[in-house]
């Protein structure tokens, strides 16, 4: 008799995994874990104070007490010290703003994943001729979800490498596609020696500069508006794309790191950071999936390996690369010009 049977349990976990996923995306839409992190409740006051219905409230509550993101003692619910400390939205550490933006734009498009893979067509905005970032930056509320989703997915990330990379050798950067602006507004915090610009479309930047003045840095940091296809990057020391290329079909993306070498100096770094697909595409499947998502989001877009990115790299003129390990899924790739 095999001493490891074989079972269904993995099908089955992962068949049904966005019952778990939903379960908790409707718990940060309502906002349960910030009203939570105000006060621990019983059972009715919750149902009261969300509107939940009381055929309803005792399963969800306990379901996410099970799912490991509540605790129940003596029929009090209380936060996780995770998710106090993650997705109580009056905390800086906040980062549910990817889980909003997965919730309320993500999830209904994955439904027609089936449609993206055998037609090779996005399902989002992009569905309806719409294109997909001048949609969502038309938009004051989707843009602020979006800005927000992109601080929350990569706030790991920026905190590593305001801390690892070697800051001390260089005095300027830019952060390309700076989003909400937190990579600049990380850096900005531990590195003060450092000039540091946002570039993104210019309707980012009263969000970046109110981000930056809430994280008093704003003296440190200045945006710059513009196309990072028809307008020129910064002239800096430093040139940062996080989660910048896999929006991007193969040229677009060849377009961008040549556009990053033309605006270096000699012996300026380049850095690219994504959720890397493993070189022998078997083990990351967070970076498979995203890659997925960008099937689903954009025209072109796809996730790639730390090997391909060095080989466009290489082509543009950078003399050196490597890939090193930021956090979780994320990896970025260092370029010297």
């Amino acid at each position: 008799m095999s001493e490891n049977p074989i079972t269904p349990d993995h099908i089955l976990q992962t068949g049904t995994a966005f019952w778990a996923s939903k379960t908790l995306l409707s718990a940060v839409e309502m906002e349960l874990f910030t009203e939570l992190a105000k006060q621990a409740e019983d059972l009715q006051a919750l149902q009261d104070r969300l509107g939940l219905h009381e055929r309803g409230a005792r399963d969800f509550l306990d379901a996410l007490v099970a799912l490991g993101f509540l605790k129940r003692e003596q029929g009090i619910y209380s936060n996780t010290a995770e998710t106090d400390l993650f997705l109580d939205k009056n905390k800086a550490s906040y980062m549910g703003g990817i889980l909003e933006m997965a919730n309320s734009r993500l999830y209904p498009t994955w439904a027609h994943l089936t449609t993206a893979i055998k037609t090779g067509q996005p399902q989002s905005e992009e569905k309806g001729g719409e294109d997909l970032f001048l949609e969502l930056y038309a938009d004051p509320a989707k843009l602020k979800e979006f800005l927000s989703a992109m601080t929350g997915v990569s706030r790991g990330a920026n905190m590593t490498m305001a801390q690892n990379l070697p800051w001390a050798d260089y005095a300027s950067f830019a952060d390309v596609g700076t989003a909400q602006g937190d990579l600049a507004v990380q850096i900005a915090k531990v590195q003060p020696h450092l000039k540091g610009i946002g570039f993104d479309l210019p309707q980012v930047a009263p969000v970046f500069e109110e981000y930056a003045a809430n994280n008093g840095v704003a003296e440190k940091l200045s945006f710059v508006g513009g196309d990072f296809f028809t307008d020129d990057l910064p002239k800096v020391d430093v040139i940062l794309m996080g989660h910048i290329l896999h929006d991007w079909d193969l040229e677009q993306k060849k377009i961008l790191v040549r556009k990053a070498w033309d605006a270096l100096p000699e012996h300026g770094l380049f850095v690219v950071y994504d959720s890397l697909i493993d070189d022998e595409r078997k083990e990351n499947a967070f970076g498979l999936l995203m890659s997925l998502n960008m099937l689903v989001e954009t025209p072109g877009g796809f996730d790639y390996t730390g090997a391909e990115c060095m080989a466009w790299m290489k082509a543009a003129g950078f003399k050196e690369s490597r890939v090193e390990h930021l956090v979780g899924p994320d990896f970025m790739v260092v370029a010297v010009k």
